[in-house]
């Protein structure tokens, strides 16, 4: 690789950050480049990022996480791609563990990040999420995102991956409300792309899912152990999966009756 292959364009997508997004551009003002895809906030993200001297903003509407972080990834300059959401932040160690991988002779094209979850201030150790990783570095060129996906986004890799040592810090839990409306939001995508793939609706599963996903989290993958901050978490991932039956029956309903409106 010459020196130009050695680039990285760090990529972010956003909707209303304000109070998240600038910790993250701080954390990865080592890039090369810093694109910004938002999708039009309304509550000062874009313009504070319009007035960034080291961020490029393009605003671009939003129909799931898949579309908008593949349109991201196609305006990256660089081959080697740091992608993180506006609610994380590269550590120091982090980002010494990025630039030495990607100047070096890098023995993979993606890499994993395992992340420390931050319920407001305070370190989130267990509810479920003591073993979750995804992709974060990566070269485009051998990388994109499945279109069978609309959220929890998942990326293809051609070669070979590895994982780096350090974690990426996610700020998951502002706030109840805030987080609340994130678990349904990701429940109706949820719902979706069930939808989309011919999934019926199931009392049944609408009863179970949730209770499952809330025993598995607090109970299995000790939950408890995080105390209240382990109940609330907990509750409200299972709350999404609620959502995401719920909204299915929604537009299944829909369907059923523009069918019979149609009919002759």
């Amino acid at each position: 690789m010459n020196k130009q292959d050695k680039k990285i364009s760090a990529l972010v997508i956003t909707y209303n950050e304000i109070g998240y997004i600038e910790k993250c551009i701080e954390s990865i003002a080592f890039a090369d480049e810093i694109i910004v895809v938002d999708s039009y906030s309304t509550d000062g993200t874009y313009e504070y990022l319009l007035e960034h001297p080291q961020v490029k903003v393009i605003q671009h509407p939003f129909e799931n996480f898949t579309l908008q972080k593949s349109y991201a990834l196609k305006q990256a300059s660089h081959d080697w791609v740091l992608f993180t959401d506006a609610d994380e932040i590269v550590t120091p160690d982090l980002r010494d563990e990025i630039v030495k991988t990607v100047t070096g002779n890098a023995e993979h094209v993606a890499y994993w990040f395992y992340r420390k979850f931050m319920f407001q201030d305070e370190p989130l150790k267990f509810s479920g999420w003591q073993t979750d990783k995804n992709y974060r570095l990566f070269r485009k060129t051998k990388a994109h995102f499945t279109d069978k996906k609309i959220v929890h986004e998942t990326l293809v890799v051609d070669g070979s991956c590895g994982i780096l040592e350090e974690k990426l810090i996610h700020r998951c839990y502002k706030n109840y409300e805030d987080y609340k409306g994130k678990m349904l939001r990701y429940g109706r995508l949820k719902a979706k792309e069930d939808f989309y793939r011919e999934r019926k609706f199931s009392y049944f599963f609408m009863v179970l899912k949730p209770f499952w996903k809330f025993f598995n989290h607090y109970i299995l993958r000790l939950g408890f152990l995080d105390g209240e901050k382990g109940i609330t978490v907990c509750y409200l991932n299972a709350l999404g999966d609620f959502e995401r039956y719920k909204e299915l029956q929604r537009l299944e309903k829909k369907n059923e009756l523009a069918y019979y409106l149609l009919m002759p």
